[in-house]
């Protein structure tokens, strides 16, 4: 599915008012939010007023400081989710600073204990988690093609 500038504008936007919203509902300063997250007060305010679109890794620690996956946050924009997905019609995030493309293959919903996830890395390309957004959640990955350095703890793999 390709996003068009539009659709991910309005995307962009619904993900804007969400995070937040999330901020809010916990009574979180912005400044309070940049503490837990490692993100500075200026990025957080300039994301929420949908002035630029976090990077993945932005995205990554604004969900583990709501105790939440990266999905959980994409899939709180989209509405109801149907039972069964066309991948034409997978709703699909790009980072804008590394191109990595993350496609949701897995209907998003509350009562899913996990998720599948379609990604494309550009070559060269580093994404950071520093922290995980929820204790136990468990990350495999199939590599179809090229070759990944993966660092866990130190160990790089």
């Amino acid at each position: 599915m390709e996003i068009s500038a539009e659709s991910n504008s309005s995307a962009d936007m619904r993900l804007a008012e969400r995070l937040r919203a999330l901020r809010r509902a916990q009574g979180w300063s912005l400044d309070e939010l940049s503490a837990l997250s490692g993100v500075s007060r200026a990025s957080l305010s300039r994301i929420e007023t949908g002035e630029v679109s976090p990077t993945a890794s932005v995205l990554g620690r604004l969900a583990g400081a709501h105790r939440t996956t990266v999905s959980r946050l994409l899939a709180d924009i989209e509405g109801d989710a149907p039972a069964l997905v066309k991948q034409s019609e997978q709703p699909e995030w790009v980072d804008p600073a590394t191109g990595f493309r993350r496609r949701s293959v897995s209907p998003p919903s509350l009562g899913f204990d996990c998720e599948l996830l379609s990604c494309e890395l550009p070559a060269g390309a580093r994404i950071d988690y520093p922290l995980p957004p929820r204790l136990g959640l468990e990350h495999h990955l199939y590599l179809t093609d090229g070759a990944l350095e993966l660092t866990i703890e130190g160990v790089i793999h």
